[in-house]
């Protein structure tokens, strides 16, 4: 089996949401690949001087390097392991993630061409991403979708719905944690007095601080729980009905795929790689990004059993299987010992 070295974040036991490189890493030992990783350096800076010195100390061990990339500030920590990569003639492989990646093809097109355009290859998990790259002319693409392991995902079917809400994401400014209050706010207008929010994930850059002071101001009945193991969140997801995504950006979120394998009926905004992933009014429901408006009528929708939400709860359950982790780790079987 080959040797991998992985480069991502590895920040969840620093309060953050369990990251690919830990997850992915974790399966792929299991599969019998010898795995390494890095970095757990909370530092920007000290993160980016470890990583690099993961790629020099491993220079002649790795078979082969995957690195996490995503289009903010962390694009840069691809691009620098990615130029060690080649200076040391040690194949690389970026893994995308992040819906912004298009755009950042637009913004950073030199150092695109050098990271993605000389990679062995760059995984795409959506057909988002598979096309906006291809769009670029791109060629050395493969397609393996983000995984679950579907047997720790309890499926129930609600036989009816409440107003009871659940949002699962970092709290940071791209995936707007502050329109799932606002939408709160809405239906508890609209005269559904027992609406209640549970918001799950850890600060990133303020947006929690701000959500708490939001709801604290006009007494909303909405819990934060700051990150929580993955045991945890789908334990309380049974005390709910409907999982929002309310992003402005977007790749295909994971926590949306969890939502779809225990039966929650899923609305999301319909940015990004997310319309790759919910086929609106089959599988879930689809709105306009930044409207609260647009969430409480397809919400309204699912409480007054305008839509069938058992009918899209089956069908994303079923969707859901498709990421499983025992039909996904044969692609990355097929990549990595070819």
């Amino acid at each position: 089996m080959k040797r991998i070295l992985y480069i991502g974040n590895k920040l969840s036991k620093k309060g953050n949401t369990l990251s690919t490189v830990e997850s992915l890493g974790r399966k792929l030992n299991e599969e019998g690949f010898t795995v390494k990783t890095a970095s757990s350096q909370k530092n920007k800076a000290l993160r980016m001087i470890d990583m690099l010195r993961a790629v020099l100390k491993n220079r002649t061990w790795a078979d082969v390097v995957l690195i996490d990339t995503y289009s903010t500030l962390n694009f840069q920590y691809a691009v620098a392991v990615a130029g060690l990569c080649r200076f040391y003639h040690i194949p690389y492989i970026p893994m995308l993630h992040g819906g912004n990646l298009p755009s950042r093809l637009q913004q950073s097109k030199k150092q695109s061409q050098k990271l993605f355009g000389k990679a062995k290859t760059n995984v795409a998990p959506s057909g988002y991403l598979l096309d906006a790259f291809k769009k670029e002319g791109y060629t050395n693409l493969t397609y393996i979708p983000n995984t679950i392991e579907v047997e720790q995902y309890p499926f129930l079917l609600r036989k009816e719905l409440t107003p009871k809400l659940l949002w699962v994401r970092s709290f940071s400014k791209i995936y707007n944690p502050m329109l799932a209050l606002q939408l709160l706010e809405a239906l508890l207008e609209k005269g559904y007095t027992h609406a209640e929010l549970c918001m799950i994930g850890p600060e990133k850059d303020g947006s929690l601080k701000e959500c708490k002071a939001y709801a604290a101001q006009r007494k909303l009945p909405v819990t934060f729980t700051g990150g929580l193991p993955k045991t945890e969140w789908i334990e309380r997801a049974k005390h709910f009905d409907l999982f929002i995504n309310t992003t402005n950006v977007d790749n295909t979120p994971v926590s949306v795929i969890e939502a779809m394998a225990l039966g929650l009926p899923v609305v999301s905004t319909k940015v990004g790689g997310v319309p790759f992933l919910i086929e609106d009014g089959i599988d879930g429901l689809l709105v306009p990004p930044k409207t609260v408006t647009g969430f409480a009528t397809a919400i309204q929708q699912l409480l007054e059993n305008k839509v069938d939400h058992q009918a899209i709860s089956l069908q994303a359950r079923k969707k859901a299987e498709h990421f499983d982790w025992h039909t996904v780790k044969e692609k990355w079987k097929t990549l990595l010992n070819g």
